[in-house]
C-alpha cells in the first residue's frame, strides 16, 4: 500500500497590523490619494535615538522586496529588513495622551521613549 505525502507550506505574515492600523492607513491612503500600485512599505532606516527608526509609508515595490497582505493591505518590505521586523505588531493608539502609530517589535532589544526608534 502506498502512501502519499502530502506538503503544506505555511506562510507567514512578517508584520502584522492591527484594526486600527489598518483603518487609519486607508484613511490615509485615501487622503494623500496614493496611486493604486503603491502599496505600504514598513522597513527601517539607521538613526533615531536608539539605533534604527521605523519606516512606515506608501511607496512602489523595488527589485529586493516581499510582498505580503495583512488586513486587506498589501505590504512590502526590503528583504533584507526582516531579521529587524520579524513578528512585529503596528498598531494606531488614538487616544486623550497619546496618538500615532506603535510598533510592538518582539526583535527590538531596546527602545526609545518616543517609541518610533529601537536597538537590536
Amino acid at each position: 500500500m502506498d502512501t502519499v505525502l502530502e506538503k503544506t507550506t505555511a506562510t507567514t505574515t512578517p508584520v502584522m497590523l492591527t484594526e486600527s492600523a489598518v483603518e487609519q492607513l486607508n484613511l490615509i491612503r485615501q487622503q494623500e490619494n496614493s496611486p493604486a500600485d503603491y502599496c505600504l512599505r514598513v522597513g527601517v532606516k539607521g538613526g533615531g535615538c536608539s539605533g534604527f527608526s521605523y519606516i512606515l509609508g506608501f511607496d512602489a515595490p523595488q527589485e529586493n522586496d516581499d510582498t505580503f497582505d495583512t488586513g486587506g493591505i498589501r505590504v512590502i518590505m526590503n528583504k533584507a529588513h526582516a531579521i529587524y521586523l520579524l513578528g512585529m505588531e503596528v498598531d494606531f493608539i488614538n487616544g486623550l495622551d497619546n496618538r500615532g502609530f506603535t510598533f510592538n517589535n518582539p526583535n527590538a532589544e531596546s527602545t526609545c521613549g518616543c517609541g518610533t526608534s529601537f536597538s537590536a
